[in-house]
């Protein structure tokens, strides 16, 4: 994979991504609909060995929205750029809209939380559809 760059609204915040993406998902949990004040968020679970901040670091603030798990967001503009988990040490969730430019080829490939989707939004499309998170086997 080429080097993906991305960053905060206000650009103080800023990023690279190397390391492999896992899946892209559309997730339709309560955190993510609250938190992006959207029906759901595009998220990318990428290695996070892969993933740098490049600029901004001291503008990142952590927000353990669950237990374990740890958005975080630029104090300046507010963009939630990324989440870590403490039981998922070696991936990193980062918001697919904060990339610069997403590669052409990078499709989502499934709904997770379903089971907790906000009942006015129908989904239209054929993705797989998980009725709560996604557990690669």
């Amino acid at each position: 994979m080429s080097t993906l760059t991305g960053g905060c609204h206000c650009g103080g915040v800023r990023y690279e991504l190397t390391g492999a993406i896992q899946r892209f998902a559309y997730c339709h949990c309560d955190d993510c609909r609250k938190i992006g004040g959207a029906a759901y968020a595009a998220a990318l679970v990428a290695d996070a060995a892969g993933f740098t901040i490049t600029s901004g670091e001291s503008l990142l603030t952590p927000y353990p929205s669950s237990p374990g798990k740890y958005r975080r967001f630029c104090r300046v503009c507010g963009s939630h750029v990324y989440a870590t988990m403490e039981q998922r040490p070696n991936i990193v969730i980062v918001r697919a809209g904060t990339l610069d430019a997403p590669p052409a080829d990078l499709r989502p490939q499934m709904h997770i939380w379903v089971d907790a989707k906000a009942p006015w939004y129908d989904i239209h499309d054929d993705l797989p559809q998980f009725p709560q998170g996604f557990v690669a086997r």
